[in-house]
């Protein structure tokens, strides 16, 4: 996939418009007047509105985050395979030692560099954060759901 604009740092967090824009924000809405509504006339009805337009927004956000979760256990599996290719056999025990957290970060880490940021994300104990702002030469992750 091909973008114009190389991903770094700064700019590799993804929105996705529809969501993030439109549906997130119609839901919320919907909850915030399913409430007025309730609070001018209270009845088992315009209750049972909140409680679905509140049920509603759970799902919207659930359904959201079940694909980034799958996401982050591919990603999980494919930095450990990357490990795996680049580091030295006497290291390969220690890649299982390494947080989902890291291993996501190390995604965006080139070749050359990945197998000396998770040993520093080992030792230091390195968020997510700390690993990708240590990252010289970014590799970008234009997949990203």
């Amino acid at each position: 996939m091909s973008n114009s604009k190389p991903q770094n740092l700064q700019n590799h967090a993804r929105f996705d418009p529809p969501f993030h824009f439109f549906l997130a924000w119609v839901f919320l809405a919907n909850v915030v007047v399913s409430i007025v509504y309730a609070a001018h006339h209270l009845c088992f009805y315009s209750a049972w509105l909140v409680v679905l337009s509140i049920a509603a927004l759970i799902a919207v956000f659930r359904i959201r985050i079940y694909p980034l979760k799958v996401q982050d256990r591919v990603i999980r599996l494919e930095e450990r395979l990357r490990l795996q290719a680049l580091a030295s056999p006497e290291w390969h025990a220690q890649i299982y030692r390494l947080t989902e957290d890291q291993l996501v970060a190390l995604r965006f880490a080139a070749d050359d560099e990945v197998v000396e940021l998770a040993k520093q994300a080992l030792e230091h104990n390195l968020s997510r954060k700390q690993i990708k702002q240590r990252i010289k030469s970014w590799r970008a992750d234009y997949w990203r759901v």
